[in-house]
């Protein structure tokens, strides 16, 4: 068909069609020629990565084949190396198997040795049973004819004596008890005797001595401080409107502030002195600059709880001064302060335990003993009251705690620990730091007590003495600081007078708690009265 075109164009249009014609036969046979050119090139390229697969695939075949024969050889290193180990491993244990096994025979045949002497043992205890068995029947017999004989005498005695077994037994108890305790009290005022001879007359030089040398002044404060005003109008502008002032004064000292009916006088109730004092001195500088609102009541109370603070840390400062001791902790130095602000039953505390330092320091000197010590245990030795009421428990063991937190000597803490006798003392000094704190607190005008406190003391004083045998009245005399008690002579004799003061003073100590010291004083008296008519 194409043919035919091709010859009816040529036909027609001759020269021109043969242009046209050629150039696309030319292009037909060289797109062919490529065509086949590309198919050869191709057909090259594949069977080259066809051969370069196959040397892959042969070069890996020998790898593998490789890689498994070191697989192997591992394998077999591993296994020979588990074998090896295992071989050692039972080894030692077969080893330790026989240890054991030899050990285990040993023990078998210590074990034999100790039976077989057991049971020679056995036989000897056996025998030595039997024995004593024997033993025990002929003195069951004997025994039983002891006691024939024995009732014979004791029925033979109470014909004569008209007195039974126990009567007597009784009567030979008492008069041995009643001898015992005659011949106690004469060795105890014998003792008594010989001390006060002795150790009488060097104990009153010392504490004279003492007592001559040492002078404090005394403070007495409570639970209260009184704050005069200068006119009641003042007690209407320290409530201030609504009370928003007694608020702010109260939240700012934590003090409780009263104000009453009484003129011209305002009441700071509270348990810290310190609290107590800023609050006094807050109000007396409020009253003086006349401003008075919240925001300058907050201002004072702080103004004035720094100069406070500084006054503490200067009465630490002054008191370890005076004592004269050195190397006390600040923080101990600041603690000690604040007991400018404590009493106790009226004394103040700062004064006192300067007052205790003195008294122990001059009488470790006049003893002999370590006076710097004394000083030191005696200064510190109610610590705990400074903080009592902040922390638990009492003051002694609050100041012992104090004591060891700050680095004092073992010795130190003992006197603190013994000053009431809660624990025994192990120096001479804490001996004398307890002995200063109770001639401190016991001397006239040093403490007073409420009537309440006193009334009670003086009744239960009272009553532990009526509570013994043969007591016939007693009286508490010199502000409850001695006990007269008077006997009946019919039921205590002039011996039995020393035990029974004795026994009143221990129940007395154990029972009571008391300021200095109380003396027992049992009086036995016998009157003879006949009328001449």
């Amino acid at each position: 068909m194409l043919n035919k075109m091709l010859c009816v164009l040529f036909l027609q249009n001759g020269t021109d069609i043969l242009t046209v014609v050629l150039p696309i036969v030319a292009l037909v046979a060289g797109a062919a020629l490529g065509f086949f050119i590309k198919h050869i090139v191709v057909k090259n390229k594949i069977g080259n990565a066809n051969n370069v697969a196959q040397t892959i695939i042969e070069e890996s075949k020998l790898e593998a084949k490789t890689l498994k024969k070191e697989a192997i050889i591992e394998a077999k290193e591993e296994v020979l190396k588990l074998k090896t180990e295992s071989e050692r491993e039972i080894k030692e244990r077969r080893n330790e198997i026989q240890k054991q096994e030899v050990r285990l025979i040993q023990k078998e045949e210590s074990l034999d040795k100790k039976e077989a002497s057991l049971d020679k043992k056995q036989e000897v205890i056996e025998q030595q049973q039997k024995s004593l068995k024997q033993q025990q029947e002929q003195l069951s017999k004997k025994q039983a004819e002891l006691d024939k004989a024995n009732d014979k005498v004791v029925a033979e005695l109470e014909k004569v004596s008209a007195m039974t077994k126990e009567e007597a037994k009784q009567m030979l108890v008492d008069s041995i008890v009643a001898d015992a305790r005659k011949d106690a009290a004469n060795i105890v005022r014998d003792i008594e005797n010989e001390a006060k001879e002795n150790g009488e007359k060097k104990a009153r030089e010392i504490i004279s001595t003492v007592i001559q040398r040492c002078a404090a002044d005394q403070v007495s404060e409570i639970t209260v401080t009184t704050i005069p005003l200068p006119n009641d109008d003042m007690k209407g502008r320290i409530i201030g409107r609504e009370g928003r002032n007694i608020r702010a004064l109260e939240n700012a000292t934590g003090i409780d502030i009263i104000i009453d009916d009484t003129p011209e006088v305002v009441i700071a109730s509270g348990f810290d002195p310190v609290r107590r004092h800023i609050a006094s001195k807050a109000i007396e500088k409020l009253i003086t600059d006349g401003r008075i609102h919240p925001a300058r009541i907050e201002e004072t109370v702080e103004k004035v709880r720094k100069e406070v603070e500084q006054s503490i840390k200067e009465a630490g400062e002054a008191a370890i001064y005076d004592a004269g001791i050195f190397g006390v902790h600040p923080e101990l130095v600041k603690t000690l302060g604040r007991l400018k602000f404590r009493t106790s039953y009226g004394q103040n505390v700062l004064k006192h335990s300067l007052e205790v330092s003195y008294i122990a320091g001059m009488m470790a000197a006049e003893l002999g003993v370590d006076v710097a010590l004394a000083k030191r245990a005696g200064l510190l030795h109610d610590i705990g009251k400074a903080v009592d009421h902040e922390v638990e428990g009492t003051h002694i063991e609050i100041g012992a705690n104090l004591a060891k937190k700050y680095k004092e000597s073992k010795e130190v803490v003992n006197a603190i620990m013994a000053h009431h006798g809660d624990v025994e003392p192990a120096t001479v000094e804490a001996v004398l730091v307890a002995a200063a704190d109770a001639m401190s607190g016991a001397r006239p005008g040093a403490r007073r007590e409420t009537i309440e406190a006193y009334t009670k003391r003086l009744e239960k004083l009272e009553e532990i003495c009526n509570s013994f045998n043969g007591v016939q009245k007693t009286y508490a005399v010199q502000a409850g600081r001695e006990i007269r008690v008077m006997v009946k002579p019919e039921v205590v004799n002039d011996a039995t007078t020393v035990l029974l003061a004795k026994d009143i003073a221990k129940r007395i100590e154990s029972e009571m708690e008391y300021p200095g010291q109380i003396k027992v004083n049992v009086i036995r008296e016998t009157r003879s009265v006949e009328y001449a008519k």
